[in-house]
């Protein structure tokens, strides 16, 4: 059984997640054994995941939990995709790109605005692991003209959710926690290593 589980972040909500998910692992951020980040050379969310996961296992020589994510946007051929972070340029922030979005659809009309948030996220045994158990998640909702509401990251003031008649942005964490992407994700693991 995989007690410890290095994650291939920082990111004190993702610790926190996931040590609520799994219960009785000891989740460790990268930042406890090394600094340097993987280099995401992918062409999809699961082989960046991937990638996340084997450089962590690689540093470490222990077991390794990483995520990828990102929109796919329909009448933009999946963009941002593997892009969102970066959609407005290297170094760009979750405003930048966000408007960056809002200006690539501008023409696009009410009702071809389809959206989905999309998580690939993997555990890796070791940095050769032949048979990684992965886990994934899709939220769909749809790209409205202008943002609304103030919580969340990235995209979420833009992605509306019509079962829930909002924005991600304006969603309470727990409900949100409870049915995104990255949560959808996770429970597709947690099942997965309940078994290991």
């Amino acid at each position: 059984m995989m007690s410890t589980l290095v994650l291939a972040s920082n990111n004190a909500g993702k610790i926190a997640e996931l040590t609520a998910l799994l219960p009785g692992r000891d989740v460790r951020p990268q930042g406890d054994y090394f600094s340097e980040e993987a280099v995401e050379t992918g062409h999809s969310f699961i082989e960046n995941a991937l990638i996340k996961a084997r450089y962590a296992a690689s540093r470490t020589g222990l077991p390794a939990i990483a995520d990828d994510s990102g929109l796919e946007v329909t009448a933009l051929n999946g963009e941002p995709g593997i892009f969102s972070a970066r959609y407005a340029g290297r170094g760009a922030n979750d405003t930048q790109n966000l408007y960056k979005l809002l200006e690539m659809m501008h023409d696009v009309p009410d009702g071809e605005r389809q959206a989905s948030y999309f998580c690939a996220m993997v555990v890796v045994r070791h940095a050769q692991d032949p048979t990684p158990l992965i886990g994934l998640g899709r939220w769909h909702g749809e790209i409205l003209r202008r943002p609304e509401g103030t919580g969340g990251f990235g995209y979420d003031p833009v992605f509306y959710l019509p079962k829930w008649q909002c924005t991600a942005a304006q969603l309470s964490a727990e409900v949100k926690n409870q049915h995104s992407h990255r949560a959808q994700a996770l429970k597709a693991l947690v099942t997965q290593l309940s078994v290991e």
